[in-house]
């Protein structure tokens, strides 16, 4: 007999996979004698759940551990988890001198914040970035877990390797590798690369179970599809809702006129592709950085209402963000008057973060060529995939065809594995999909 479909069904099995996902990382992890446990997650699957369950799971059973994130927003965010879900656990959280930490970590009676491990060291829990960890010597503990490790360059994970016995590897191999402002060349392909992410060392040193998790908790039905194919080709993921699940809804009618078009759009299908003209233009594009700010302040105007799966909220400016890929595009943008809340920035900083409204100035709007930074993957893919409702892309006509006139190849090196999937056909497949959702200026 056919047992009828329904969102609940489908609700009760996306949570009945990542269950089963979470269950046997754990057993792996705290039974299978392993030094080290990779787990590959896509964006919104519930990386810091994860952590945040394994910390509690191994705190309560009277084990301490250290946690290594990579920026102190990342720090942050986990200690006031913790905290939250179990107050009793005692949690350190080391910092810097000078380092002014938040009122969310410290109005849990359960922390202690220090810039001196002596101070932390007898908490179940310590956690600090992986710059602070390389300072600390002379204390090991059994358990650590690496958040956000494919963003952890090689170097900082060498630097800290002799503090822990088993690790937990945690991160999203669909998104930005890890950076320096340092030329590299120098090193691509030889076994001591720095800018080989933590994973990458590992995995090829060490033969380490690998687990995935394998639903999106962020991305909704409209997106999940096409983040999927486009960056995930070899570990495809789903969303862990439904079309029926998730609506934006405006409270304010808008005009005939391109900016409430393209709202319209984005808020009835998830989706909107705000197209301007073909042109070649300076990087700060003055009609491309109107348009994203002119966008979100118009997108405030009409008073955005989301409906999920937990209920119904207004979306205020901390709900929403503007994406780039370059500095003086975001300063331009903010100064273009986006209005106070909106979160402005570049795709580096908008990593692990999460909205319910994105506007998306696309890498390649308005350039005569396509650079290896304009097409890397991870930077297109954090871009698209910070939203639990609508994306807008702002961009000029034309990027397809400049796609063609610079196929994609890349120098080929010696020892270093092929980047999958390849930014250009990563664009491609992003492009197609927005050309359904065009709304020409």
């Amino acid at each position: 007999m056919t047992v009828p479909f329904s969102a609940e069904s489908a609700a009760e099995s996306a949570a009945a996979a990542a269950d089963r996902a979470t269950a046997a990382i754990l057993a792996d992890f705290t039974g299978g004698g392993h030094r080290g446990v990779i787990v590959d997650s896509p964006p919104g699957a519930g990386k810091s759940t994860l952590v945040v369950t394994t910390t509690l799971e191994l705190a309560l059973a009277g084990e301490r551990l250290m946690i290594v994130a990579q920026t102190n927003e990342q720090v942050d965010d986990l200690v006031d988890k913790i905290a939250t879900r179990a107050p009793a656990i005692t949690v350190g959280r080391l910092h810097k001198d000078g380092f002014q930490v938040p009122e969310r970590v410290l109005r849990h009676p359960g922390v202690t914040a220090s810039k001196k491990i002596d101070d932390v060291a007898s908490c179940a829990v310590v956690l600090a970035t992986a710059d602070k960890w390389a300072y600390v010597s002379g204390r090991t503990w059994r358990w650590a877990i690496i958040d956000e490790a494919y963003q952890m360059r090689s170097d900082k994970l060498l630097a800290i390797a002799a503090l822990f016995e088993q690790a937990l590897f945690v991160g999203d191999p669909g998104q930005l590798d890890p950076f320096s402002v340092v030329d590299t060349e120098r090193w691509a392909g030889l076994a001591w690369d720095p800018m080989q992410s933590a994973v990458a060392v590992t995995a090829r040193l060490n033969d380490l179970p690998v687990h995935r998790l394998p639903v999106s908790w962020r991305l909704p039905a409209s997106a999940a599809p096409l983040i999927s194919e486009a960056f995930y080709p070899f570990t495809p993921f789903r969303s862990g809702t439904t079309g029926a699940d998730r609506a934006l809804e405006f409270t304010a009618a808008g005009f005939p006129v391109p900016w409430d078009h393209t709202l319209n759009e984005a808020a009835s299908t998830g989706w909107a592709l705000h197209e301007l003209p073909s042109r070649h233009t300076v990087r700060t594009d003055a009609d491309a950085v109107q348009a994203c700010a002119g966008l979100a302040t118009r997108l405030l105007q009409r008073g955005p209402i989301a409906h999920d799966e937990h209920g119904s909220h207004h979306v205020d400016a901390t709900r929403i963000a503007i994406g780039a890929a370059h500095n003086d595009q975001v300063a331009a943008i903010r100064a273009a008057g986006v209005p106070a809340g909106i979160t402005v920035d570049t795709a580096n900083r908008l990593q692990g973060r999460e909205y319910d409204v994105t506007i998306v100035l696309h890498p390649l709007s308005g350039r005569r060529d396509a650079t290896a930074f304009h097409l890397e993957s991870g930077r297109l893919c954090v871009l698209a995939s910070r939203h639990r409702h609508a994306c807008v892309v702002v961009a000029r006509a034309g990027i397809p065809e400049l796609l063609d006139a610079h196929p994609s190849t890349g120098r080929v090196r010696l020892n270093v594995p092929v980047k999958f999937p390849d930014g250009w056909e990563a664009n491609h497949a992003v492009l197609a999909h927005l050309a359904g959702h065009r709304v020409p200026t």
